[in-house]
């Protein structure tokens, strides 16, 4: 008889963890446990006794040594006893983020973001001009110019002037700063689902994406509930949903406020919430109704949005949530302030993010 026989598969066949394959899963537990290293153990012991992922050579112990003498793992300053994540952690976690989420891209062109007009920059288009004094000797298409030069003066007495150079133009390449803007309501762990989770993981990528390969760009991250607020990238990973309503005005004033100060023509929001707008601070008080659309706080909201179209600030609107009254909110919103919008579900966050913000919205520069 010929063919293959298999056989049945059994967890038991699973070879057994090394560090490598442990440090995976110890960092994917610190994005569900906001930094928490103790936690994230103590969840690593439970499923290691559920699904035996170290082996009698190399056990948790071991693998917690590692994590201290590798520079993963530090003791905390107030309780020696516990453990706390170092920034060499911190920034893994980030990379990790980003090669989960751009590893699932296709690549795009080197570079900066294109725009609809020619300039200096790296990537070429189809233009072709004249040869001008102060290009760059790289843009001359030499196949071209040479041939320009055979059709002018012929093979016998060849000769190349400047006026047979022919240049390729290329993208001009420009500077976006971004503003992202994480709704921690506590509706972003209500009804069974962490939505806070893949948003924090989101944000960890993006910042990496553009830390490596967008390096001129910057982002600005603000989380909004009740009031809002800057967080730096160090905070990302500690990140918690507290008992708030959603602010989404003062987020998007916070917003606007960040990217006045950035000294760049192409300015964006990236704004990931699951629900509507429920809050208003007014003085000291906050202004707060759950319940519906509230007319007041929509409508300052959707003021906001008029004002950021006023500024030339496009918001792009990343909704995970499916109830139809809040989809044709964000309909509105979108429409008011001309940006886009997108019904996302948390397993496609991320990619839907990171290709809109590589794609960059050919914009033209003012």
């Amino acid at each position: 008889m010929r063919g293959h026989q298999f056989s049945k598969f059994t967890p038991n066949d699973l070879p057994r963890g090394g560090f490598d394959e442990l440090l995976k899963l110890f960092l994917e537990l610190l994005n569900y446990t906001s930094g928490d290293a103790n936690e994230a153990l103590s969840w690593m012991n439970e499923l290691d006794k559920k699904y035996k992922l170290t082996s009698d050579d190399y056990g948790m112990g071991d693998f917690i040594e590692d994590l201290k003498n590798k520079g993963y793992l530090g003791n905390d300053d107030q309780n020696p006893n516990d453990f706390k994540i170092t920034s060499k952690t911190e920034q893994t976690i980030r990379q990790s983020a980003l090669e989960e989420i751009f590893g699932k891209l296709k690549k795009s062109g080197k570079g900066g973001h294109n725009t609809n007009i020619s300039g200096l920059g790296e990537e070429k288009n189809a233009d072709r001009r004249e040869f001008q004094f102060g290009d760059s000797l790289d843009q001359i298409d030499m196949t071209a110019s040479i041939h320009n030069a055979q059709i002018n003066y012929g093979i016998g007495d060849f000769s190349m002037t400047e006026r047979d150079l022919e240049v390729e133009e290329k993208d001009y390449k420009t500077i976006t700063s971004t503003v992202l803007m994480i709704d921690i309501s506590h509706s972003m762990i209500l009804y069974g689902e962490d939505r806070i989770t893949p948003a924090k993981k989101v944000a960890m990528a993006l910042a990496e994406l553009i830390r490596t390969k967008y390096p001129k760009d910057t982002l600005d991250i603000v989380v909004f509930g009740n009031d809002a607020w800057p967080i730096t990238l160090k905070e990302l990973p500690y990140l918690q949903v507290g008992l708030y309503h959603t602010n989404t005005y003062a987020g998007l004033e916070l917003a606007v406020d960040l990217l006045r100060r950035r000294k760049t023509h192409n300015k964006q929001i990236f704004m990931i919430t699951d629900g509507k707008p429920t809050c208003l601070k007014e003085g000291a008080k906050y202004y707060k109704n759950s319940v519906g659309l509230d007319r007041k706080v929509v409508n300052k909201t959707l003021g906001m949005a008029a004002q950021c179209k006023r500024l030339g600030i496009p918001i792009t609107t990343f909704m995970i949530a499916r109830d139809p009254y809040l989809q044709q909110f964000v309909r509105q919103f979108t429409e008011i302030n001309g940006g886009k919008a997108f019904y996302s579900s948390l397993k496609g966050l991320g990619e839907y993010i990171f290709e809109d913000y590589i794609k960059n919205r050919k914009r033209t520069i003012k």
